[in-house]
């Protein structure tokens, strides 16, 4: 086992699984799909076959890019298993029992949740005709959140149990988000929840995901009001921890799950349970409204980051902590639901047209932020994967070589 193992680095897994997902937003939002929620195999393949060279180009670059974040989401989600396992049958396991830092196993669920996320995706790009059977398939998505759901709540329960009755919670070194990582990790699995309620025409899976899904979103929000003044409150009395410091930005991806669960609960709603689709201007309002949150603290967390030096320190500068892939979410985050807003908020509602300059102009700061998460992201991966990128590189130059 790595000596230097912390749990956190399954935040490495998170954030190119994410990236995987990124990539999908351009085929959900961009090519037609009438008729199915998502875009599928079936919708894009005609496109890649008999679409304009630009077109096709953009297809293969965005696949491209699925395939490549999803085999490093894997590659990072097997290591940190084998990690784990070994790391509990440590003393530094059992020393985080109890205290602050034992949040960082929410880190496992909410990574687990992001992986049947990048299989669902995958499944529907890469798999011809997959979305005639998904009536059969979404049961399966439901068991599978529905399970992640619990083991999260096998590590919750113990962990608030023992800060209730042991008294191990420092509330003086509580200034930073980490605490937050639990309703990162339960929205994560509301959102899943919420694909089922959206899309089975199965009224029973669908009730029973909306059930599931708004159960642990109201447990991540009241988790979200509590630790968040708990977080604020220490950060006001004693700083912002530097290491830690990264997290003053997991709000952001809290509030694109809390943003897509209400869209696709909307949806259930709308569809199975009144015969009718959801109000464009509401969608309009809401995800506008946790755009411009995010926004706020984007900027917040920027100027909080710049000033205290963490960027000179941990992601450009020699210090490592595992900490640093917290930066990957935020960017991943930040241009989820800013394509949601721009097809949702925009377009639907007749208020920007489709595939128009100002369509491309108000895509465009999301666009420049994905690209900036994915160079951040190669930055943290030379620095705590080094031999990794050594093998890599040897890889490439012995290909090269074999080549001339």
């Amino acid at each position: 086992m790595n000596k230097t193992y912390n749990p956190i680095y399954f935040l490495a897994a998170l954030g190119n699984g994410g990236l995987a997902v990124s990539f999908f937003m351009y085929f959900m939002f961009m090519i037609p799909h009438e008729g199915t929620p998502m875009a599928t195999f079936n919708h894009i393949y005609p496109y890649l076959m008999g679409g304009s060279v630009p077109v096709q180009i953009a297809i293969v670059i965005v696949a491209t890019g699925m395939i490549y974040f999803t085999v490093r989401h894997f590659q990072k989600l097997f290591w940190n298993l084998s990690q784990w396992k070994q790391f509990k049958q440590t003393e530094a396991y059992q020393k985080m029992l109890g205290t602050n830092a034992e949040v960082s196993f929410m880190a496992i669920p909410l990574t687990l949740s992001m992986t049947v996320n990048v299989l669902f995706v995958l499944g529907a790009v890469f798999i011809p005709n997959l979305w005639n059977v998904i009536q059969l398939l979404l049961p399966f998505s439901l068991a599978a959140f529905a399970a992640i759901g619990a083991y999260a709540l096998t590590l919750f329960i113990p962990m608030m149990t023992r800060f209730f009755t042991d008294n191990g919670f420092n509330t003086e070194a509580n200034n930073n988000f980490s605490q937050l990582l639990s309703t990162f990790a339960f929205t994560m699995i509301a959102v899943g929840l919420a694909a089922p309620a959206a899309m089975s025409s199965i009224t029973f899976v669908s009730v029973t995901g909306m059930i599931l899904s708004i159960l642990f979103l109201t447990v991540a929000v009241g988790l979200l009001a509590v630790q968040g003044t708990l977080a604020i409150s220490a950060i006001l009395n004693n700083g912002i921890a530097k290491e830690g410091s990264a997290t003053v930005w997991i709000l952001i991806p809290i509030l694109t799950l809390v943003g897509i669960t209400f869209v696709r609960l909307a949806s259930g709603v709308s569809h199975n349970l009144l015969g009718t689709n959801p109000n464009d201007i509401m969608m309009f309002l809401v995800i506008g409204a946790l755009v411009t949150v995010q926004t706020f603290v984007g900027l917040l967390g920027y100027s909080v980051l710049t000033r205290n030096g963490y960027f000179s320190e941990f992601t450009n500068g020699k210090n490592k902590s595992p900490g640093s892939y917290g930066l990957i979410c935020p960017g991943v985050a930040y241009f989820v639901l800013g394509m949601f807003f721009i097809q949702w908020g925009l377009v639907n509602p007749g208020i920007v047209d489709k595939f128009s300059l100002t369509y491309f102009v108000i895509m465009t700061p999301f666009v420049l932020v994905q690209i900036k998460t994915i160079q951040v992201l190669g930055k943290l991966n030379v620095k705590h994967f080094p031999f990794e990128s050594l093998k890599t590189a040897k890889s490439s130059a012995n290909r090269i070589a074999r080549a001339s």
